[in-house]
Parts: structure tokens; sequence; C-alpha cells
């Protein structure tokens, strides 16, 4: 699949990686605000407490944890997407060389 950057939706300032399929896109600056509150059931903070390039990396991870806080629960399809993606992220950042 082809990235490009693409100029983010609200500021109009950042570049975000896109893709042909992404739509609207936001970049992290303008969704960090959305993503502070607290999560009080263990597991979620468990499941939600990743590194913060991932949030960057992702707008998908961004928003199923604004998507939590904002509805305070998400489906199993929903919570198991976030664990493959992150896996997915964790595995490229091990295959990376530094």
């Amino acid at each position: 699949m082809v990235m490009f950057k693409k100029k983010c939706g609200r500021c109009k300032k950042n570049y975000v990686p896109a893709t042909n399929k992404t739509g609207f896109v936001i970049c992290y600056e303008c969704q960090e605000k959305q993503m502070q509150g607290e999560i009080k059931d263990p597991e979620m903070k468990k499941m939600f407490d990743i590194p913060k390039e991932f949030y960057e990396a992702s707008m998908f991870l961004r928003d199923i944890k604004i998507k939590y806080l904002q509805f305070g629960s998400l489906s199993e399809r929903q919570i198991e997407a976030f664990r493959n993606t992150v896996e997915r992220f964790k595995e490229e950042k091990n295959d990376t060389p530094q």
C-alpha cells in the first residue's frame, strides 16, 4: 500500500501519514486533548498503556481510545483489533535495527 503525507484536516499545519483509503486525517496534536481522561477499569488501563509513539503513528489507535473515553466501553472486536495493531507495532519496532 502506498503511503504519503497529507495535511491535518483540523489545524492544516501538521502532516499525517495517509493512504488512498484514508479519508479525513487528524494529527496527534489535534486529538491529544480528546485522549486525556481517567480510565478506571484496570484491564482497559493496562491495554491503553502503550508507548506514545504508537498513538502518534496510528490514527486507528487514537480513535479507539477516544471512543472508549467517550462511551465507557468497547466491543470485543474493537478490543481485538486494538491488541492486534499494538502487537504489529511491537513486532515492527523489534524488527528494525537501532
